[in-house]
């Protein structure tokens, strides 16, 4: 299970080679060659995940390290497997492997080596989840960026090149804070290995403390940018909302790359046995998370057309992954991780279906047509008393509207689908003993009490579900019962497939929502308390070099060739 670790960067990374050297003339070839690669590399996250939660209930959580170049902690690169990281393998596997699926019935073609920049891009991703240092968080960081780079302009057009210039200079603006804040970090601690600084920052003096957490506040602007915090997002709504959908659909990923980060590396480096350092910047990432939410909600009620209320859902979703983070609960964690599973497969559906949607737009129409016989010369005669009364819906506009409220439901936390499973976990954990801290973290081992900042993040949870209610339920008057100019869409199969099992997905988690919550609660208690995490990163041995065979029977090596533990 240790090698099994590095399968899910290998394999998309020789699956991009491969399509580099076909050419664009076998698109199809890669294209099934790329399906291929992700659905194998969701099988691998898959029994990752599995073998991450099979540790007995009680005792600690089974962690993976695969020691690349077999070099021990913390001088060489380790890549880490438990719950989290698993889980978001699994995550990030799904969404791109639906924005695939869907991309091969069309987009595939607007533009050069776009499955070779998914599986990069997958690569990048998988790395990052994986990785157990800030040097190589940085490397994967720019090889699913540089990916990034090419599918935001995949289509061309000059709205898609201006809002991709855009996005290209912010996050390369973000990487040189990125190198800025680990140079700070490695300077003040001496390593930038995830274990050992959540060993070494307890005891670092004052004076190279707040070297420390200078490089930690810049750090962490880099990754609000990622994650699209507020003032920092934006670049995001046009970015996403002018993106073609299947990229669109796996950039729903994007964001949740920096809010993994910040939940690993936060409670980790800045817990409770984090010294004077405990909670550090919790307070701004708290409000700095409500003013996101406050944002995506009024970008979303201004809203007019359905993609760039898709990029607001996305901000929104953030924004309460990041005020959750910064509660210092593992109960509000496990339901913002309940929450960000979610959430990325609502928005990434959602990208999906609005493409559909608007494909019986007639340029210059406001709205869509409901049906065909809108159009039909028998609408403009008198009426027959004998005729049915109303207007017959095709199949298809029935599938996109039932797909339609499905997403509504979800981004919006309405009972009975998982956003409102995920929310109420977070509300009802908010009111537990062990609640929320923020504003009232206490070390000393007293119970913190709800501050004003907590209940102004429940009262923002409860408004930004009803924003989003309010908004859907506009646009789905807007286009599915109002009507106007449009035709019904031609929709093919293979475009209905991806949505649907992401949507059926969502269903199933519902259904199974308490094991998934049960699973969410572990993952969240191993990241409030990360003893297990370090002791396995810093504990686990170098592998000794094979014995040589002489007839049969294990020589024993020389003793200048032993290699230590």
């Amino acid at each position: 299970m240790n090698s099994l670790a590095i399968a899910p960067i290998l394999l998309p990374l020789a699956t991009a080679a491969i399509m580099v050297a076909l050419g664009e003339r076998r698109r199809n070839i890669k294209a099934v060659l790329g399906v291929v690669s992700t659905m194998m590399t969701l099988g691998i996250a898959v029994s990752l995940l599995l073998f991450a939660d099979s540790a007995p209930a009680g005792e600690p959580a089974a962690i993976s390290v695969y020691l690349v170049g077999n070099w021990a902690a913390p001088y060489g690169i380790v890549l880490v497997v438990d719950r989290l990281s698993s889980l978001m393998l699994v995550l990030a596997s799904t969404v791109v492997l639906a924005g695939q699926l869907y991309s091969i019935a069309r987009w595939h073609s607007a533009g050069m080596f776009f499955h070779a920049l998914v599986q990069l891009l997958l690569m990048g991703l998988n790395g990052a989840f994986l990785t157990g240092d800030l040097f190589n968080l940085f490397v994967f960081f720019e090889v699913l960026l540089a990916a990034s780079y090419g599918l935001v302009l995949h289509g061309s057009g000059a709205p898609r090149v201006k809002a991709g210039l855009h996005y290209i200079a912010v996050n390369l603006a973000a990487s040189s804070l990125f190198l800025i804040g680990a140079s700070l970090i490695y300077g003040a601690a001496g390593t930038l290995n995830m274990a050992d600084l959540a060993a070494r920052v307890p005891i670092l003096p004052d004076d190279e403390r707040m070297l420390m957490e200078a490089g930690a506040a810049i750090l962490g602007v880099a990754f609000l940018v990622k994650a699209g915090m507020w003032p920092l997002c934006f670049w995001l709504p046009s970015a996403y909302a002018l993106a073609v959908p299947p990229v669109a659909a796996i950039f729903s990923i994007m964001t949740k790359v920096g809010v993994y980060v910040i939940l690993r590396l936060w409670p980790m480096v800045f817990g409770v046995d984090a010294g004077a350092s405990a909670f550090f910047g919790s307070n701004w990432l708290l409000v700095g998370g409500i003013l996101t939410v406050a944002f995506g909600v009024i970008g979303l009620l201004a809203s007019q057309d359905l993609p760039r209320m898709a990029a607001y859902n996305v901000i929104i979703s953030s924004g309460t992954l990041l005020a959750a983070i910064a509660a210092g609960s593992s109960g509000v964690t496990a339901g913002a991780l309940f929450y960000l599973i979610s959430s990325t497969l609502a928005v990434s559906a959602f990208f999906l279906l609005i493409d559909l949607i608007e494909r019986g737009r007639i340029p210059g129409a406001d709205v869509l047509v409901v049906t065909f016989e809108a159009l039909s010369e028998e609408d403009e005669e008198e009426p027959d008393a004998a005729d049915p009364v109303g207007i017959a819906i095709p199949a298809t506009m029935a599938i996109l509207g039932i797909g339609f409220a499905a997403c509504a439901l979800l981004l919006a936390g309405l009972p009975p689908l998982t956003g409102f499973v995920a929310k109420f976990l977070m509300l009802h954990a908010m009111f537990l003993p062990d609640g929320v801290a923020v504003g009232a973290h206490e070390v000393n081992g007293t119970t913190p009490t709800l501050g004003a900042l907590s209940w102004t993040l429940m009262a923002m949870l409860l408004i930004s579900g009803f924003a989003v209610m309010v908004a859907m339920a506009r646009a789905g008057v807007r286009v599915f019962w109002v009507p106007m100019e449009s035709t019904v869409p031609k929709v093919r199969f293979l475009e209905m497939v991806p949505i649907v099992s992401l949507l059926l997905l969502c269903a199933t988690l519902t259904v199974q929502a308490g094991p998934v919550a049960r699973f969410m609660d572990a993952t969240a208690k191993s990241i409030h308390a990360p003893e297990g995490y370090v002791r396995g990163v810093l504990d686990v041995p170098r592998k000794r070099p094979e014995q040589p065979v002489i007839d049969g029977q294990p020589a024993t090596a020389p003793a200048t060739q032993e290699v230590s533990p």
